[in-house]
């Protein structure tokens, strides 16, 4: 099992920039693909980006052009640089990991095993 943990959460105002990170440890990143969801409270975990292991990226439409996921293998590290944010991205964010490498399946959070804690975006108007 590999463990996660999420960093770089924090309050900016909106039209700022984030850039979380997701560090590995107990296995290989290179592995798997890397996939980032977030989730509001009283609300259901949503996707919002993945990379396949062959560097390949996924975005939920709501991010496109503004979010970008990248992996340094190297490093054992995902990281989600968001840009523009707006008060809607306001959320937990989780990486998560998963064995799949059907395309179809990049958003079904069923297909992700490991979970890492979660890190806190908060966008203010």
């Amino acid at each position: 099992q590999v463990q996660l943990v999420e960093s770089g959460g924090g309050l900016v105002q909106a039209g700022g920039s984030l850039r979380l990170s997701c560090v590995a440890s107990g296995g290989s990143l290179s592995s798997y693909r890397m996939g980032w969801f977030r989730q509001i409270p009283g609300k259901e975990r949503e996707f919002v980006a993945a990379i396949s292991r062959s560097g390949t990226t996924y975005y939920v439409d709501s991010v496109k052009g503004r979010f970008t996921i990248s992996r340094d293998n190297a490093k054992n590290m995902v990281y989600l640089q968001m840009n523009s944010l707006r008060p809607e991205d306001t959320a937990v964010y989780y990486c998560a990991t998963s064995r799949s490498t059907y395309s179809g399946s990049v958003s079904n959070q069923d297909e992700y095993h490991d979970w890492g804690q979660g890190t806190q975006v908060t966008v203010s108007s």
